[in-house]
C-alpha cells in the first residue's frame, strides 16, 4: 500500500506527485470513500494483474476519490483469486452472449491443407473466442461490482457515522445527567 511519503519520494511519480498529494484525496469522507471503492473495483476487474493499482490511482485524481481506498479495492482480484474470477467471467460472458460450444466454427479446413496448421488455427480461433467472451464477462463484473461497492460503502459509511454520533450523544447525555446530580 503506497503512503503519501513514498509517493512523494518516488522518482517516476515526482512530476505528478503534487496531484496525488492533494489532501482531499487522502481524507476519508462520505463522498470520497464510495468513489474510491467503485474505482478500485472497476480497475481491479478491467485491468490485468499488475497495473490495477496504478490505474485506480490515476482514475482517483479527476474523480476526487480516496486514493488509499481505491488502491486497496483493486485487491479483489489478486493472483490467488484470479483463476476463480476468470472462470466466473467466462461463464457470465457465455451466458449473456449465448455462446454455445461448437458455434462459430472455423473454415480453416477449406483454406489450409496441412493438419498441424489447421489444428493450430482452430486452437487460436477458440482462444480468441474464449478471450473475447471472458473479457466481456470481466466488463460485466466490473460494472456490477463497482455499482454494488459504491452503494454498499455509501450505506456502510452512513451507518458507521450514525453509530459514532449515537455513541457521542449517549456519552454527552450521560455526562449531563452525571453533572446534574
Amino acid at each position: 500500500m503506497p503512503t503519501r511519503a513514498s509517493m512523494a519520494k518516488n522518482k517516476y511519480l515526482k512530476p505528478i506527485a503534487h496531484r496525488f498529494l492533494r489532501s482531499d484525496l487522502w481524507h476519508f469522507n462520505r463522498r470520497s470513500v464510495p468513489r474510491g471503492v467503485a474505482l478500485g473495483m472497476l480497475a481491479g476487474f478491467l485491468v490485468p494483474l499488475g497495473g490495477q493499482t496504478f490505474v485506480a490511482l490515476f482514475l482517483a485524481l479527476p474523480m476526487r476519490a480516496n486514493v488509499p481506498i481505491a488502491a486497496v479495492a483493486t485487491f479483489i482480484t489478486n493472483p490467488f483469486t484470479y483463476p476463480f474470477w476468470i472462470a466466473i467471467a467466462n461463464q457470465i460472458g457465455k451466458s449473456m452472449l449465448r455462446v454455445e460450444p461448437g458455434t462459430a466454427r472455423s473454415t480453416v479446413h477449406e483454406v489450409v491443407d496441412t493438419q498441424f496448421v489447421s489444428e493450430v488455427a482452430q486452437w487460436l480461433g477458440w482462444l480468441g473466442r474464449e478471450a473475447a467472451v471472458t473479457f466481456f464477462g470481466f466488463a460485466v463484473l466490473a460494472i456490477v461490482f463497482a455499482a454494488v461497492g459504491y452503494v454498499v460503502s455509501s450505506f456502510g459509511w452512513r451507518w458507521w457515522i450514525g453509530r459514532k454520533r449515537q455513541a457521542e450523544l449517549a456519552k454527552r447525555q450521560s455526562e449531563r445527567l452525571g453533572d446534574g446530580e
